[in-house]
């Protein structure tokens, strides 16, 4: 029997389901299929922070439906899901389930009525009442060179736009003990990218007063053991909130190789004003203070925001104070949204007065402002040698694909066919406007690298 999962939305999303696979594969038998028409189990790990993802939820099950009176089919649904959206497809999946019930999902199919390729035996299913459990569970990880790594479930700031902290509940702090735990192995197993993910990174262990370290020191470790064993690795994180970022992280971050200079600093919006109707909790001279201590620590970093366009009230003028933003700050990249409502969002019973051709005039501003200062920017790396993490091959033929450091998209031409998942050098001839291409440095061929062979050592194998 063959399963299919889809999975929308955000890094922490895709983390989940790498969890979902290894419960249905190692306690219920199924094999993954790339073919959703051969699965007899189909689920989707959903996203209700934008309806455009729930749009696509509606379409999926609809077509799986009618595709029940052709096969025995099952449909499952879990992720960031909203209590309105919820109560709706309760009448659509024959499964909805929270991801902290997961344990519990071998048991919701039995009774069902499906007997799984390895049956499921009461006793195994014992009751999955938080997330820690649910972080117990070794996922099963999509890229043998790329993981991700929850360290936080859950938000506590209630931005008046977002929809999490009603889908996936109040902060929680995984143990940091599991955290190091985890990011140790992969390192140890030569992982070349590790990302630590949360809805409030730098909010980490807060929840936990005394009981915990925080953020810095979660950073600060895990670059201790990026030291101890070597890697050649990138540790990035994902997302942290401007009212909780100290100058003590990026102090860290300056002082351990393995910590990625790359920095992911959602704003929403360059207005005063936008920001307290957002009850984003930060004033613009705050974000602005942190995008200078970055600049003055950490000056190859590169920036990347989160902008919303069309908010509820969003005047003209205050528009005009994002694009001023983008002007003044010159992020590397900034993933411009226009605003759409969210049930349970407080904003959610204001009026959506910003018509839609409006918003998306504005977001053509503010991407060509971006790709005015991504241009320049790119261009500036031409005759330097970066380092690139290949992740697979381009679209275009002959070519592969990878990102720097910093998470600059960028492509090169080789007949190797074994780079995927290496690291290696190039030198920069060309730039557009959100990516670069390179030469590849001829050394970095060869077959295994230094640090491959350090890992190699490291776990025992012969070299």
């Amino acid at each position: 029997m063959k399963y299919h999962l889809i999975t929308l939305g955000c890094q922490m999303n895709i983390s989940d389901s790498e969890r979902i696979k290894k419960v249905i594969e190692t306690r219920m038998g199924y094999e993954w299929t790339d073919h959703e028409e051969e699965a007899s189990l189909l689920g989707m790990v959903a996203c209700s922070v934008r309806q455009k993802a729930i749009d696509k939820v509606y379409n999926k099950i609809h077509t799986w439906n009618r595709r029940k009176d052709r096969k025995n089919l099952i449909t499952i649904l879990s992720g960031c899901v909203l209590p309105a959206d919820k109560e709706k497809f309760l009448k659509l999946f024959d499964i909805v389930f929270d991801i902290s019930e997961l344990n519990q999902l071998p048991e919701m199919i039995s009774h069902y009525g499906v007997n799984t390729p390895l049956g499921v035996l009461s006793r195994e299913s014992e009751l999955f009442n938080s997330i820690h459990e649910f972080w117990h569970i070794t996922p099963n990880y999509n890229s043998t060179f790329e993981a991700f790594v929850p360290i936080q479930n859950g938000c506590d700031k209630f931005c008046t736009f977002c929809a999490v902290p009603y889908t996936r509940g109040r902060e929680v702090s995984r143990p940091s003990e599991e955290i190091l735990e985890e990011v140790r192995s992969l390192m140890l197993r030569g992982y070349k990218s590790v990302t630590l993910l949360g809805q409030n990174v730098n909010s980490y262990g807060l929840d936990k007063k005394s009981q915990e370290i925080h953020f810095p020191e979660l950073l600060e470790r895990i670059g201790q053991i990026g030291d101890e064993t070597g890697a050649g690795c990138w540790v990035y994180f994902t997302s942290p909130h401007p009212r909780d970022m100290t100058d003590e992280v990026i102090d860290v971050i300056a002082r351990y190789r393995v910590l990625a200079s790359q920095i992911h600093l959602p704003v929403q919006s360059g207005d005063e004003k936008m920001l307290i109707r957002m009850n984003r909790k930060h004033s613009l001279e705050k974000y602005m203070q942190i995008i200078q201590k970055i600049r003055r620590t950490l000056p190859e970093a590169t920036i990347f925001t989160d902008i919303i366009v069309g908010f509820t009230g969003e005047t003209d003028e205050q528009f005009e104070n994002s694009r001023l933003l983008m002007e003044q700050v010159k992020f590397n990249m900034a993933y411009i949204a226009k605003y759409s409502q969210r049930p349970g969002a407080a904003s959610s019973r204001w009026a959506d007065d910003v018509p839609h051709e409006i918003k998306k005039e504005r977001l053509e501003i503010l991407s060509l402002e971006l790709r005015k200062h991504t241009r320049i920017y790119n261009k500036g790396l031409i005759g330097k040698k970066l380092r690139i993490l290949v992740t697979g091959k381009d679209r275009k033929p002959g070519y592969f694909t990878g990102y720097t450091e910093g998470r600059i998209i960028a492509r090169f031409q080789s007949d190797n066919e074994n780079l995927t998942g290496r690291f290696v050098d190039l030198e920069i001839i060309s730039a557009a406007e959100l990516s670069i291409e390179g030469k590849l440095i001829p050394s970095t061929e060869n077959l295994l690298t230094d640090e491959a062979n350090h890992f190699i050592q490291n776990i025992g194998l012969p070299a």
